[in-house]
């Protein structure tokens, strides 16, 4: 089992920046991909940016260039930092991180959501 803990969040302005972070802990046997995922009212889960285990990324096409993933493997905690950010960015969001666990069998888990707000 994995458990994940959000931080960050809150209320920007547009053109602002914010940051937010994803630890992990737990009993897992690897932690392979992570990644952050957004849900604004009345649209389904979008995923915004992953990273491997070998930090390979990829990002949404409406956050290319504004936001940058990382993850310290020591700590086993993820980053998401927005920069530039739009009103459209409003929305919950949601880590998540693929891990192998028991009978080394894959395994998700989903952090529980910290609110972005980006209004004037």
């Amino acid at each position: 089992q994995v458990q994940l803990v959000e931080s960050g969040g809150g209320l920007v302005q547009p053109g602002g920046s914010l940051s937010l972070s994803c630890a992990a802990s737990g009993t897992f046997f690897s932690i392979n991909d992570m990644g952050w995922y957004r849900q604004a009212p009345g649209k389904q889960r979008e995923l915004v940016a992953s990273i491997t285990a070998g930090d390979t990324t990829n990002y949404a096409d409406s956050v290319k260039g504004r936001f940058t993933i990382s993850r310290d493997n020591v700590k086993n905690t993820q980053f998401l930092q927005m920069n530039s950010l739009k009103p459209e960015d409003t929305a919950v969001y949601y880590c998540n991180v693929r891990f192998t666990g028991s009978r080394l069998r894959e395994y998700d888990s989903w952090g529980q959501g910290t609110q972005v707000t980006v209004s004037s």
